[in-house]
Order: structure tokens, then sequence, then C-alpha cells
């Protein structure tokens, strides 16, 4: 672990002296916020009535062979291996009223991840989900309406500019923003200007998303719900409701929301020495039928059997917590960092095995090489597991992402890097480097190099 963390600061170092020594030519313009959404300025006409978007996502990702004394069901293959994912996306909107929109995106995706998504916690493609086809199939994973409620002077307002699932529209400075239908819940909650999407900046679930935020999920990261968003000068307050999925980690959401989850945020934004930030502090609680990790060691000491948490699963509630920091350094360079925690006596239910979680990056932009819309990354991450959780799958247990039969455990750490060259407008190129230690808290197995290659066109 210290190996890894050196490794990281000294290339944290290096970004902040090239910052340092940069000659800039002004201070950075203050960014407009309004809600969580992105701001720019109006093409000088009334509110946009509809529009449409598109993106293709590619993600090749290869890992050498490496040291794997045992394995098991949940386990990297330890063979050098590759997989590849592609999605082909409609972003479509469409304004109901003058304060109301809706936005659907068909979706064609094809492809795996490496070792068919099991095998690291902190899994290293953010486009890789839990399912996966070899021939491209059709999906809906966002269909929502979206509401904005101006709470104050619609003379003060921010100009929005046109994008994907979201309409040029001027926005009230004060407003409430209601969004109900299908989509993902962090499409609004633990979003971060610099880690959060896979498309375009990092790549591992751990650093795009709070590791220990166990969001209500299918098996792609959407689900049915309501959230809203109450904004004023400062400050914003979330807060939604959720169906979780029927069982943990299966494919079908409880539409009857039988099984549930809140999730609750506070975002405040400040200026320091005229460089912007956002602080987040976000809280979940999921209402669902879980298994206990004790109760599952327990039934399989009594019967000589190995652990399995789907044979106690009982109504139960299991909360956790997450900090989001986002902030400017200078024109082209920004850092942030993520802190999170949940109750680790239950199993995981619909996003991946991490019961506590720190990851911290920086991400700089190409202006002083003359490459302005590239941008380069650098961020490490370090998980753990509770103490329940070590003994469950020390005794053979398998959980969503993550089980080798046996644990010899470590924290497990992943320090990634990516150089996202703008080769054209609308189409980008980025070469991906993750260093992954123990994987799945494992220190029989690995280290783990993971080389990727993504392409990614938008219009």
């Amino acid at each position: 672990m210290l190996v890894l963390l050196r490794l990281f600061f000294l290339a944290a170092a290096w970004l902040l002296a090239l910052q340092a020594g940069a000659q800039l030519s002004g201070p950075a313009a203050p960014i407009a916020y309004a809600g969580g959404m992105p701001t720019s300025t109006l093409l000088g006409h009334g509110p946009e009535n509809w529009n449409l978007h598109g993106q293709f996502t590619n993600v090749t990702q290869y890992h050498p062979a490496f040291t794997s004394p045992y394995e098991a069901d949940n386990s990297l293959y330890p063979g050098s291996n590759a997989k590849e994912t592609a999605d082909l996306t409609l972003f479509a909107g469409l304004r109901l009223f003058d304060d109301t929109a809706a936005y659907v995106n068909p979706e064609i995706d094809q492809g795996f991840g490496l070792s068919y998504t099991v095998g690291v916690a902190a899994f290293p493609s953010g486009e890789a989900y839990k399912l996966g086809y070899q021939h491209p199939y059709f999906r809906l994973p966002r269909a929502f309406i979206r509401r904005v409620i101006s709470l104050g002077d619609r003379n003060q307002s921010t100009d929005l500019a046109d994008g994907a699932n979201q309409l040029a529209q001027a926005l009230p400075n004060e407003n409430l923003v209601i969004t109900l239908g299908k989509f993902s819940i962090v499409d609004v909650f633990d979003t971060n200007r610099y880690a959060h999407d896979p498309r375009g900046d990092f790549l591992n679930w751990a650093i795009i998303e709070s590791g220990a935020f166990d969001y209500p999920a299918d098996s792609w990261g959407f689900t049915y719900g309501a959230s809203g968003e109450w904004t004023r000068s400062w400050w914003t307050v979330r807060g939604g409701f959720f169906a979780l999925s029927k069982m943990p980690n299966i494919r079908d959401i409880d539409g009857q929301f039988k099984q549930f989850g809140w999730v609750a945020e506070f975002e405040e934004r400040h200026q320091i020495h005229g460089k912007a930030g956002k602080l987040k502090v976000l809280g979940f609680d999921n209402r669902g039928r879980m298994g206990n990790y004790d109760a599952a060691v327990a039934l399989g000491q009594a019967t000589g059997e190995i652990p399995n948490t789907a044979l106690v699963r009982r109504f139960a509630a299991r909360a956790g917590a997450a900090l989001n920091l986002e902030q400017e350094l200078g024109a082209d360079l920004g850092a942030f960092a993520r802190v999170s925690a949940n109750d680790g006596s239950k199993e995981a239910f619909d996003f991946t095995e991490i019961n506590k979680s720190l990851a911290v990056g920086l991400s700089l932009q190409g202006d002083r090489w003359g490459r302005a819309d590239d941008t380069v990354g650098l961020a490490g991450v370090i998980d753990g597991l509770s103490s329940a959780a070590r003994t469950y799958f020390a005794d053979g247990g398998m959980g969503i992402l993550i089980g080798d039969g046996r644990l010899n455990y470590g924290y497990e750490q992943v320090m990634e890097g990516y150089y996202a060259y703008h080769v054209f407008e609308h189409f980008t190129m980025t070469g991906d480097y993750q260093f992954i230690v123990n994987p799945a808290y494992n220190r029989d197995r690995g280290p783990v190099s993971v080389i990727g290659l993504r392409l990614h066109a938008e219009f």
C-alpha cells in the first residue's frame, strides 16, 4: 500500500508543480451554478422545444497473466485476458409545457467486462455492466419527466445550454427541480465535475462514484423513482425515493416499491481565492430483504456448508454516507476526493462489495502544451471490507462481484491514469491504465495491470 501511495503522491506533486509554474492568462472565470446542472449561454432566443443528441463508446481492456494460487466462481481470470464493451445511445428531449420536459434514451449495447464483470470490487470499467451479451441488444435505460419550478424572480436566472438530456432554457437561480421516471440515481446524486463520466474521464467504479454508495439499480445501473432538488444562492438540497431490485444483484426492479431506498444530499458551493468548488454530503438508507453476514456464517458452520447470504435474507435496513469534494486549483487543473462508508453487517444489494472507500485525484486540461481539449487524469482509491464481510468471504462466501473461495485479507487499492486525446470535433480517443493491488481484497492474488483504450464519439 505504501508503494502505491508514494507513486500517487509523486505524480500528484508533478501535476501541482506544473500548475504552480504555469503562466496563466488571467483569473479563472467564476462558474455559474444552478442545481447540479452545467450552465452556459443561450443562443439569444427562447427556450428550446426539442433536441436530439447521440453518443457511441467502445472500451477495450486487457490484463496480462498474474499470480493466482487459487480461484473460485467470482475470481478475476488469472491468465491474460481482453474484453470489450460498446454502446450507442440516442438522447431525445421534448418540452411538454413551459416548465416541463420529457426525455428518453434508447440504447444498443454489446460486450462484457473483464471476467464477465467479477473479480474486483472497484471494477475497472464503468462502461461494463453486470450483464452482457456477445451480440448487440436493445434496452431503454432512461425515460423520465423533469419539471423546473421557479421559486424566485424569473428575471434572475442562469442560461442552461443545449445538451444530452437537457433542453436549453433560462433557469431561475432559485428553483425546485423534480425528476420522475426511469433513470440512474447517479444522474442526480454524487456527481463530480472531474470524476463521474466513464465515457469521458475515469473508468473505475470506485473513482467515478463513491465506492460505498450502494444505490438502488438494476444490473445496468438504472431504476424507477423520483427526486427533488431545491436550489438557492449557494446551496442545493436533494432527496429521492427509488426502487431496489427484487433481490440483491438481479436484473429485475421491484416495480411495486416493496423494497426501496431513500437518498438525500446537501451541496454547498464556494470560492477559495477565486477558485470554485463544491462539497456534497450524502446519506442513503435501503430497505429490503437482505442477508446478514454473521447469520450466513453461523448457518454454514451449523450445516457444514459454504455460507450463503441468500439463505438468511430477512427484511432489514442498510444505510451509508459519503462526502464528495471537487475544487478548482487553477484555470485548467482541478482536484477531487470522495470518502464513503456503509453498514457492513449485511450483503451489498445493488452496487458492489465495498464497506469503506477513499478516492482522491487530479484532472488537468492540455492548455499548457497546446491541446486545450485534451485531458489527463490521475487518481487513487483504497477500499475495505467490514470484519463481518471478511469472515464471510474467508469462509468461501460469494458476493456480487467478489468471492475467491478463500481470503487473505488486505485493502483493495487501485491507481488509475488516463489521457483523453481530442482527435477532432465530436471524437475523442483515451488511453487508460490501472494498477490493482489485492484484487477482491485478496493478498494472495495479483497485482494486476489493466490497460484500456476508449473510443468516444458524440453529437
